[in-house]
């Protein structure tokens, strides 16, 4: 496995790679990241994975800082699953001194996590940009946790006309429904479980939905008691959206999107999950 910190090596590197498949992470490697690494290992020649913990995703009074960070562990954890190149640069290797052009993400990221993040997603569609640019993939995978940021690349990818496919991956969670994130690790150990009252919410209202409940408000409603139920757990937001414009819907369809964010024990968790009308499937 090669670890390379500058541009020009990484495109060194990655001349004659064949079909190379690229996993953006900000490090502190968890099952959800490893299972991105093992998907483009299955489809790839090569499989680069970029370690950077993006400073200009973050507002002025988030985690940069405490953002979690364990290096040696990263790199030991893609070396076991896989990964060929390691893309590890510098703030000032991706940024250098007088950068100054941004790419706005438009209508998809104006509510939900760019309303209550304001310029997160302006940091993250251009790093994916920079980074698109910098390896030139044939694939690069995306988590489905982060579903709004998903929907966003996808859709930076076709409007600019970058040729590189969007690979999904599913959610990978904790026993107690919990999604893997990094920042979970913020949280103690006996706390996780009570911390996945958001998808046991989710999961209520899929259970509705499947007997053919299709009021939405109602599904909110019943959502937020569940969440209620659990004291150390604070809503942002939770909202039954179009799974593909991200706008709330009155009426549940053949299949919708839940979005959700909270505060738990001082920590910002999101989670999201598919609604879908008579079915079982959650």
């Amino acid at each position: 496995m090669k670890i390379v910190e500058r541009i020009a090596d990484l495109r060194a590197a990655r001349q004659g790679a064949g079909k190379v498949g690229l996993v953006p992470t900000m490090g502190f490697l968890h099952d959800g990241h490893l299972s991105l690494i093992r998907a483009a290992r299955s489809a790839s020649e090569t499989v680069v994975m970029s370690l950077f913990v993006n400073p200009t995703q973050f507002g002025p009074s988030e985690d940069f800082e405490a953002y979690p960070r364990d290096t040696p562990r990263d790199l030991d954890l893609a070396r076991e699953t896989g990964v060929d190149i390691v893309f590890m640069p510098s703030t000032g290797e991706v940024y250098p001194p007088g950068f100054d052009t941004w790419v706005e993400a438009g209508k998809l990221a104006e509510r939900w996590e760019g309303e209550h993040r304001p310029g997160h997603f302006r940091g993250v569609a251009t790093v994916v940009v920079k980074l698109l640019q910098i390896v030139q993939p044939d694939l690069a995978y995306f988590g489905e946790k982060d579903y709004q940021q998903l929907l966003i690349v996808k859709k930076m990818v076709a409007d600019l006309n970058l040729p590189v496919e969007i690979i999904p991956c599913p959610i990978v969670r904790e026993a107690s429904g919990l999604a893997l994130s990094s920042r979970n690790a913020y949280l103690a150990d006996d706390r996780r479980p009570r911390a996945a009252v958001l998808y046991r919410a989710m999961q209520r209202a899929q259970k509705l939905a499947s007997s053919g409940v299709d009021d939405v408000s109602l599904l909110i409603a019943e959502m937020k008691m569940v969440v209620g139920q659990e004291p150390a757990a604070h809503l942002e937001y939770l909202a039954v959206v179009d799974r593909d414009s991200l706008q709330p819907t009155g009426q549940l369809g053949v299949e919708a999107r839940i979005l959700g964010a909270m505060g738990f024990d001082g920590v910002r968790l999101i989670d999201n999950a598919p609604l879908r009308l008579g079915t079982d499937d959650d």
